[in-house]
């Protein structure tokens, strides 16, 4: 099976996107995907004593669950870079 073309992915809707990238990322235990998806996050604007260290462990599954509490699927102005970096890893690891 070969990977998929940027024009099959790029009609996709970022959400579903981001399913097939964490699914792969899962499978192949890939933590620094996470870790450079995390790079395209804006800064929180929150003050909640946090020094803005993530402070998690090494696990890909903990990694994807603070994705998800920290965009609730919202990436606001981000989200080209993000839909790009989905894609980009899709196409070189899938197939």
């Amino acid at each position: 099976m070969s990977a998929p073309s940027f024009a099959e992915l790029d009609v996709l809707p970022t959400d579903e996107l981001r399913q097939r990238a964490f699914a792969l990322a899962r499978e192949r235990r890939d933590l620094s995907f996470f870790w450079s998806i995390f790079e395209h996050l804006p800064a929180s604007d929150d003050n909640d004593g946090n020094d803005g260290a993530l402070g998690l462990q090494s696990s890909v599954d903990e990694a994807a669950a603070l994705w998800q509490e920290a965009t609730d699927h919202e990436y606001g102005e981000q989200e080209p870079l993000i839909r790009a970096a989905f894609i980009d890893y899709l196409q070189k690891h899938s197939g």
